[in-house]
């Protein structure tokens, strides 16, 4: 078998492949109608997107796009804006305005072609009226701190959102929208990928309440005089004006798996894809993969090595101290406290857009991992409870490092089991 190092890192690059725009996205162009092609987008890979349709479009077109700082390339007639992620800044609040002004007036001959993926709900950020961006970011920051998954945070900007919750499609009627999305959430619901602003809503101001209570979020009194306003309620399934709208995925963190499982067989390892929808807090999924991985290495149960776990989804962290955060590198931690140096147990966690929250897209995790992090005196316990995993593993020199992918499919993660 390949070198085990070698093996993971391949298999990640293989699920990152899987997900790149000028592979994908040329096979789902919608038909080129009789007046005029815009182009709007927001997400991590938006620039992306955007330039592989501009290489495989047959016609003229224009548009507008908004990506993270540091994701942007080069496109000849979409221009390519940037803004922060994952807390929205003031250029993303520019961009959702240009973009919904580009939109305006267009008649039932045009075509809107609305590239999604996932960070789009950062990027377009454009409060309702009655909230301020202050507001948006604090209540942001909150609940990405709470341990509430992308489901519940997303609800809650739908709510407080001009431009999320079906309300671009709603500002591009009557033309015909083409969404193309590639998704980075558990579950692949386009309500979710970028907070759904060409589809439909089924959640409630209700529910976004709910969301805010149940994580004891310091609300602002805007923010809650917003949500007993009937003007927060999003656009719902089923009306009229969503009725031209078409939605399609291009990418999806299962295709991703599947990439990485035939690299696995390849090698001559048998791939197991356990989920492409975990969620939970991260230090539990890592335990919880420790031990299917400790049976399967000790006992051959409930198959024999070697073996390969892959999974995807989007775990999340409760930000209890005053490290750096990190889903996967937090999970990988926790992983190897519950193996404690078992051996043939290898694992690499990382988030396929590039950045696990900081510079590196996450980590290794290998069988003399504690032991060389004794030798430097470093404390993963510790550091587990002060949110601090990405200096464990930068100090162990095994932090993952790619720079942005320029796509993004959510999080991978490989549990590679030997045979003894």
């Amino acid at each position: 078998m390949d070198d085990t190092r070698a093996l993971l890192r391949r298999m990640f690059d293989a699920a990152v492949d899987a997900a790149r725009p000028a592979h994908l996205l040329p096979d789902h162009l919608p038909r080129a109608p009789s007046g005029q092609t815009l182009v709007i987008g927001a997400g991590k890979a938006a620039a992306t997107m955007a330039r592989a349709l501009e290489d495989a479009w047959r016609g003229p077109l224009s548009g507008v796009v908004v990506t993270r700082y540091g994701h942007a390339v080069q496109c000849r007639h979409i221009d390519v804006l940037e803004a922060a992620h994952p807390v929205p800044d003031e250029a993303g609040l520019a961009a959702a305005r240009r973009i919904l002004e580009s939109v305006r007036g267009l008649s039932a001959d045009d075509l809107v072609i609305c590239l999604i993926s996932g960070g789009g709900s950062a990027l377009l950020s454009l409060p309702l009226a009655g909230v301020t961006l202050v507001d948006k970011q604090h209540v942001g920051r909150a609940l990405l701190a709470s341990g509430a998954t992308i489901g519940e945070i997303n609800c809650v900007r739908r709510h407080l959102s001009a431009i999320k919750g079906g309300r671009l499609a709603v500002a591009c009627y009557p033309a015909r929208v083409a969404t193309l999305a590639i998704s980075d959430v558990p579950g692949d619901d386009p309500v979710d990928i970028a907070s759904g602003p060409t589809v439909g809503d089924p959640t409630t101001r209700d529910d976004a309440r709910a969301v805010l209570a149940r994580y004891r979020i310091d609300t602002p009194a805007s923010v809650r005089a917003l949500l007993d306003d009937p003007i927060s309620e999003s656009v719902k399934p089923g009306d009229a004006r969503l009725a031209r709208s078409t939605y399609e995925l291009i990418a999806t963190p299962q295709m991703a798996l599947e990439a990485a499982a035939r690299v696995a067989r390849a090698a001559g390892v048998t791939p197991w894809i356990l989920s492409d929808r975990i969620e939970g807090e991260s230090r539990d999924v890592g335990k919880v993969l420790a031990a299917i991985a400790l049976q399967i290495g000790r006992r051959g149960q409930p198959v024999a090595p070697p073996c390969v776990l892959l999974s995807g989804g989007e775990t999340t962290v409760t930000v209890r101290g005053s490290g750096r955060g990190g889903r996967n590198v937090e999970l990988l931690l926790a992983l190897a406290l519950a193996l404690q140096g078992a051996p043939n147990v290898y694992a690499l966690a990382a988030d396929t857009d590039g950045i696990d929250g900081r510079e590196s897209a996450g980590a290794l995790v290998l069988p003399d991992t504690l032991l060389r992090a004794s030798a430097l005196e470093l404390r993963p316990a510790a550091q587990l409870d002060n949110n601090d995993a990405h200096a464990f593993f930068e100090a162990l020199g095994d932090a993952v490092i790619t720079g942005p992918t320029l796509t993004n499919v959510n999080d991978f993660r490989a549990v590679l089991i030997t045979a003894p």
